[in-house]
């Protein structure tokens, strides 16, 4: 029998009393305060007014086990705001998640459990890293998405729960939510309920100087469910009757409109700026406890009251997740749940990844949908799609149904001209767990969607980011179109890995590395076809020689994409004029440099002069090569063969250059 499941389920627990609920607020509140002031940085205004919220979330209303954080039919938790984040470690602490007051004592400090924002991975309970305002709301959207698509994948029995969110004026300010709104309101996304903190301020001063928008009647346009609750945010009872009304409204997702005052119950700094982002003095927060009438103790909590907190929700959680353990026993022991939550891909998978004769020819965008396509049977938790390009990426899966509110088990989610809100909505995707999200569009509006991309790989999200179009070999569009610094942008993101395949057989190779590969990927691919030159084996270790000189090896001539061709071309003309060039396709950087140093200098020989070809800025490239051959500058509109020769990505420029380094 599992650790986890019991016979048995516990009886259900008693509701805490009126005292002790009354002491955890206050307990909370004061908890928002000692931590700012102790690390003398971070925001305690928001986290004083929306205590009693916070409270009646995680100890009346979600479906969560401290005990197991991580079971996948639990409740998610997102606060976009996370500027706030002391208001979910004080949960956190006071529900028995792992975090104790030693941990809150050393708030945003070095190595601590609990830093300056939530981040996913680092501190049980966590769902999403947030931060930058507006991704946590977008994320959202995705976990929302994937608990419908698993839903109907798997059954209720499985699968039934809510993803619930707190948003600031600064998160629905930022744009990414007005794409996400639009998109989970399209959606139908009964299943996600956002609180919006309506406070009226932000660091500057009072919305009212950058803002007046009427956000209720926004996202009535949207198609959410919109309700007012105004001045309750004191009033336990009706935050939790509004809370478990808006889980009965299944077929959209739900705004309740929260009237707050930030900084409540200050004497001194309700409703200002300064409560936002100053952490308050030790006069303003013994005088804030008095108030309360708390002792003025730093980090305060009594004995009695976290012991009974703490039980009060573990023995929730326990009922909750043992019903789910028995009802759900026969569809977990299927191998369909087992991939989608484990590895992913169910038996036989790896052997339906395609290979391609050498000399066959087809764009690496039209790669990437033959090995989606041959996968997809095997992928249970697959779902593709793209922000208004799905047929020009290569991330249409053949025969897949459109993910929409009539049909919540399609794969093929149409993201429409919502770069920002796909890649977001992604990394909440591949959080939730059980989905594989793949999601393309044009390289150069990685522009659009570069914040989701980084958090993507600050969270280890498993997300593959499919971009094309990935030089100037574009052609006619002209250089608004024609991404020239992009992978350098990639390349610089830690934590992501980045792989440009030379051709089909790269491309095949490449898809198979993104699953086996447990943070998040972005294969960059062309537009163009490209003739079949490699194995694909370049891919496992980041770089692979694919042609050898039967003389001394005089120049090394490094290509990636589209480029590695050409770099054959050149050695063959190199050869004639009798100088050795040794070519390696270079796919992915970051797999290269991880590779042992005796691996990297059997490719890269000391001494032996090299020489990089890439359609892109030049920028990097130095810890490879001597000399570069890229592109510094903006593109320019023309068809793509005569951009790229124009501009210096040619046979005679590779072959002239290596001649110079060699002679």
């Amino acid at each position: 029998m599992s650790p986890h499941s019991s016979p048995n389920p516990p009886p259900e627990p008693r509701g805490l009393s009126a005292d002790l609920e009354a002491t955890a607020v206050s307990v909370i509140r004061g908890l928002a305060m000692d931590a700012p002031l102790a690390a003398n940085s971070g925001h305690q205004g928001t986290a004083m007014a929306l205590a009693p919220l916070a409270h009646v979330l995680y100890s009346r209303v979600m479906k969560h086990d401290p005990a197991d954080p991580t079971w996948p039919d639990r409740d998610r938790f997102v606060l976009s705001n996370g500027h706030t984040s002391i208001l979910q470690y004080a949960m956190l602490t006071l529900g028995g998640f792992g975090l104790e007051m030693s941990d809150l004592r050393e708030f945003r400090q070095w190595d601590s459990a609990t830093p300056g924002h939530p981040e996913a991975g680092h501190t049980a309970g966590i769902e999403v890293t947030t931060g930058p305002l507006g991704q946590g709301f977008a994320n959202a959207v995705g976990l929302a998405l994937a608990e419908r698509f698993l839903r109907d994948r798997f059954g209720r029995d499985a699968v039934d729960h809510h993803t619930w969110v707190i948003a600031g004026d600064g998160c629905l300010m930022e744009g990414v939510s007005h794409e996400a709104a639009s998109l989970a309101g399209h959606l139908g996304l009964g299943r996600l309920i956002c609180v919006f903190d309506d406070n009226r301020i932000t660091i500057d001063g009072a919305t009212s100087l950058t803002c007046s928008d009427d956000v209720a009647a926004r996202f009535e346009a949207y198609g959410w469910d919109v309700q007012y609750l105004g001045e309750v945010g004191e009033d336990l009872d009706a935050l939790e009757s509004a809370l478990l009304a808006a889980k009965l409204t299944e077929d959209r997702p739900s705004l309740l409109i929260l009237r707050s005052h930030i900084g409540f119950p200050s004497p001194d700094h309700v409703d200002t700026h300064e409560a936002h982002g100053l952490a308050f003095s030790a006069e303003d927060v013994a005088r804030t406890k008095e108030v309360m009438g708390i002792p003025n103790e730093p980090f305060w909590c009594p004995e009695d009251l976290l012991a009974t907190y703490r039980d009060h929700l573990r023995t929730k959680g326990a009922v909750h997740r043992s019903k789910w353990m028995q009802r759900s026993e026969e569809v977990r022991s299927s191998p369909e749940w087992s991939a989608a939550w484990g590895s992913g891909l169910l038996d036989g998978g790896r052997e339906a990844i395609p290979r391609f004769e050498m000399g066959t020819s087809l764009a690496t965008r039209q790669a990437i949908q033959k090995a989606l396509d041959a996968t997809a049977p095997f992928l249970p938790g697959l779902i593709s799609g793209s922000a208004d390009l799905t047929g020009n990426t290569g991330t249409k899966i053949s025969g897949a149904i459109a993910q929409q509110a009539e049909t919540p088990g399609g794969q093929q989610v149409f993201y429409g001209i919502r770069e920002h809100a796909m890649g977001s909505a992604m990394v909440g995707l591949a959080l939730h767990g059980g989905v594989l999200p793949v999601g393309g569009t044009f390289f150069v509006f990685l522009d659009y969607m570069r914040p989701p991309v980084r958090l993507a790989a600050m969270s280890g999200a498993k997300v593959c980011f499919v971009f094309t179009h990935d030089s100037v070999g574009v052609g006619e569009d002209g250089p608004t179109h024609q991404p020239v610094e992009h992978l350098a942008t990639l390349r610089a993101i830690p934590g992501l890995q980045v792989i440009r395949p030379a051709d089909a057989n790269e491309t095949s190779a490449a898809w198979s590395t993104v699953l086996d590969t447990d943070g998040p990927t972005a294969l960059v691919l062309s537009r163009q076809n490209l003739t079949v030159v490699t194995d694909g084996s370049a891919v496992a270790r980041g770089a692979g020689v694919i042609f050898e000189p039967d003389t001394a090896i005089e120049v090394v001539v490094i290509g990636t994409g589209s480029e590695v061709g050409l770099c054959l071309e050149a050695a063959q003309r190199l050869h004639a004029q009798g100088c050795g060039a040794r070519v390696v396709s270079m796919p992915s950087w970051d797999r290269f440099l991880a590779q042992d140093a005796n691996f990297r200098a059997e490719i890269l020989p000391p001494g032996v002069p090299v020489l990089s070809v890439e359609a892109a800025t030049t920028f990097g490239w130095r810890i490879f090569a001597d000399r570069c051959i890229g592109i510094d500058r903006f593109g320019a509109s023309a068809p793509g063969a005569v951009a790229m020769d124009r501009l210096g990505i040619n046979v005679d420029n590779v072959v002239n250059t290596a001649l110079e380094m060699t002679r």
